[in-house]
C-alpha cells in the first residue's frame, strides 16, 4: 500500500465529511480533488463508499432524536407520518439510482468538465434562491406532509449529476415549496440516511469482485476521516444556515467550479 494512497484517502475523506451535508456537492469535490491528486479507485467506488462515514456521523449526532422517533412509532401519528415522509422522499432516488447506476458511474463521474460547469450553474441558482422573498409555511420537519416530502425527493434526483449536490437539490426544492432554511437543512440530514446507505449498499454490491484488500484499507482511511469531519459539520451547520443562509456556499461553488475549469485547462 503506497503511502501516497493513504495520504490521498485521508485528504479525500476529510473533503467528503466537510462537504457532504452542505450544498456544494461532496461528490464533485472528491472527484475533482481525486483527479488532480491522481487518485483512482475501481469503478470510482471510493467516492461513494466513504459516505458511510458521513452516515454514521449523522446517526451519532441525531441518535437521541432518532431513538425518540422510533419509540414513539407505536403511539404517535406524527412520528409515523414523519417516517413515511422520509421514505417517500427517498423512493425516487432509489428507483432512478438503481436504473441509472452504471451510466452515472462510468459516464458522469468520468466527466470533470461537466462537474465544474454544474458546480458553477448550481451556485448561481442557489444564490438566486437565497435572495427570493420566500415566506415559509413549514418550519418543523416533523410537520412536513408526505406530499411535500415526495416533491423534495424528486428534487434530490437532480443530484444524480455530479456537481449538483444532494443536499443542495433537496434544500433548494424544499425552500421553493415553502419551508424555512433551518428545517430544509435538517430534513436533508434525515433524507441523507436512507439515500446514502442505499447508494453505499448498491455500489459495494456492484463492485464486490473488483475490490482488493488494499482498496478496503484505503476506503477505511477515507471512511474514518469522513466520519470525524462529518460530525463537526452536522453539529454546526443548522445554526450557520439560520444566521448566514446559503450565499457563502453558492459563492464557494462558483469559485471551486471556476478553479476546476482553469486547472483542467492548464493541467488536464
Amino acid at each position: 500500500m503506497a503511502d501516497q494512497s493513504i495520504i490521498s484517502a485521508l485528504v479525500l475523506g476529510l473533503i467528503e465529511g466537510l462537504t457532504e451535508f452542505i450544498p456544494v456537492s461532496s461528490t464533485a469535490h472528491v472527484l475533482l480533488a481525486g483527479h488532480f491528486l491522481g487518485f483512482r479507485s475501481p469503478g470510482n467506488t471510493f467516492a461513494v463508499l466513504i459516505q458511510l462515514g458521513a452516515i454514521l456521523a449523522i446517526l451519532l449526532v441525531y441518535f437521541q432524536r432518532l431513538l425518540s422517533i422510533a419509540l414513539a412509532l407505536p403511539t404517535s401519528v406524527k412520528a409515523r407520518r414523519f417516517v413515511v415522509s422520509v421514505l417517500l422522499a427517498f423512493l425516487p432516488a432509489a428507483v432512478i439510482g438503481a436504473i441509472a447506476h452504471d451510466f452515472i458511474k462510468t459516464v458522469l463521474f468520468e466527466t470533470p468538465v461537466l462537474i465544474c460547469l454544474v458546480l458553477i450553474v448550481g451556485g448561481f441558482i442557489l444564490l438566486a434562491i437565497d435572495r427570493l422573498p420566500l415566506t415559509p409555511r413549514y418550519t418543523d420537519v416533523m410537520e412536513y406532509p408526505p406530499s411535500l416530502a415526495l416533491k423534495i425527493g424528486l428534487f434530490q434526483c437532480l443530484a444524480m449529476i455530479p456537481g449538483t449536490s444532494r443536499s443542495g437539490a433537496t434544500i433548494a426544492g424544499a425552500l421553493l415549496m415553502g419551508t424555512d432554511k433551518r428545517s430544509a437543512a435538517e430534513f436533508s440530514f434525515f433524507l441523507a440516511m436512507p439515500t446514502m446507505l442505499g447508494a453505499f449498499t448498491l455500489d459495494l454490491y456492484k463492485n464486490r469482485d473488483a475490490l482488493s484488500f488494499d482498496d478496503f484499507t484505503v476506503i477505511a482511511v477515507g471512511f474514518v476521516a469522513a466520519f470525524v469531519a462529518g460530525i463537526f459539520v452536522v453539529r454546526s451547520l443548522l445554526d450557520f444556515v439560520s444566521r448566514r443562509g446559503f450565499t457563502p456556499f453558492a459563492i464557494w461553488r462558483i469559485v471551486v467550479g471556476t478553479a476546476g475549469l482553469v486547472g483542467l485547462w492548464m493541467l488536464g
